[in-house]
């Protein structure tokens, strides 16, 4: 017999990717499947044939009964749910789509149709994929992660800026533990290796005067891209964890690690413990301490950035001696 764990409600699919990965012999036979699943062994073989024709690599043998060889580097709903377990929140219900126009744009309908927060929809590509200030997000084709979340959280507007912090902390700790590559946060919402951009976080909000209605967290991770991948305006600019290790990296399980991480730091932010996440994210931020210029439409402000308050926002020591709270812009550091 495999090892008993509690199995939530998910596909057929995903109780058997979750059956398989957890086996303590290597192995488990159609028959534990079927009586722990309750459908017939028939019923099992099929769903096993239908995995193998997604790419995953299962033996049958009749001493060990069904083992996971390998895996597709495919993001798979069901594969995603059964590597990441029970989730609190982030993560309980998990959508893939091959093309979008951008998972944003999905999640926004899923928000506004009602669906609970937590859902997670990704995209093995997006033909209108989009950053901050409406610039063009780059999704090469089963090469990255490109994904949204949405959240319901209890919080004002101005706190907001919160979850941007949180997913960027998030965005650190997984990358670091599936790669050992140290990345650096650049205030607002890039992750870079060497300087290069790697991913992004774009936050689109949907608020009353005191409260948000909903928030959409939206995640570009450059991950198998080659450097001749990039166009040649970007190639200065952006890199991969691919292009940074030397080797591919399984997506699906940096896919997790980050969702597990998010739901976690979500937790924390949702249980009035945002300071220790902000203490972190100050560890990792390359920006905290530097002189800066940020740009907020024509506006210029310059001086030393010092730390986040209690919303997240940027507190910027002004050339002039002031005290600036920035919530959003372009920033540079100074040479």
């Amino acid at each position: 017999m495999f090892p008993s764990f509690k199995f939530f409600q998910v596909t057929t699919d995903a109780q058997i990717l979750s059956a398989l990965r957890s086996a303590e012999n290597g192995g488990v036979s159609g028959a534990d499947l079927s009586e722990r699943l309750g459908i017939s062994r028939a019923a099992i073989w099929a769903r096993i044939e239908e995995l193998r024709k997604l790419g995953y690599d299962i033996e049958a043998s009749p001493h060990l009964g069904y083992r996971l060889v390998n895996d597709p580097d495919v993001l798979h709903a069901d594969d995603l749910v059964a590597r990441l377990g029970k989730a609190k929140v982030i993560g309980r219900d998990i959508r893939v789509f091959q093309e979008t126009t951008s998972t944003n744009d999905v999640v926004e309908k899923l928000a506004r149709d009602g669906v609970k927060e937590g859902v997670v929809v990704f995209a093995e590509s997006q033909s209108k994929g989009r950053g901050r200030l409406g610039r063009k997000w780059i999704s090469t084709a089963g090469k990255g992660l490109w994904f949204s979340v949405l959240l319901r959280p209890d919080l004002r507007p101005q706190e907001a800026t919160q979850l941007t912090v949180v997913a960027a902390t998030a965005l650190w700790r997984a990358i670091h533990a599936e790669t050992g590559l140290s990345a650096e946060v650049k205030w607002p919402n890039d992750i870079l290796l060497g300087g290069k951009k790697v991913a992004g976080i774009l936050t689109e909000m949907s608020a009353e005067l005191d409260r948000v209605k909903h928030l959409i967290l939206g995640i570009g991770v450059d991950v198998n891209q080659a450097a001749s991948e990039f166009p040649p305006d970007v190639r200065k600019l952006a890199t991969s964890l691919r292009a940074e290790l030397g080797k591919p990296v399984l997506r699906a399980e940096l896919a997790t690690a980050i969702l597990r991480e998010l739901d976690r730091d979500y937790a924390r932010v949702c249980g009035g413990h945002f300071s220790d996440v902000a203490d972190e994210w100050e560890e990792r931020c390359t920006t905290i301490g530097q002189q800066v210029t940020i740009s907020i439409g024509e506006r210029r402000i310059r001086g030393r950035a010092e730390s986040l308050d209690d919303d997240g926002a940027l507190l910027v020591r002004t050339e002039h001696g002031h005290l600036e709270r920035i919530i959003g812009g372009d920033v540079t550091l100074e040479k």
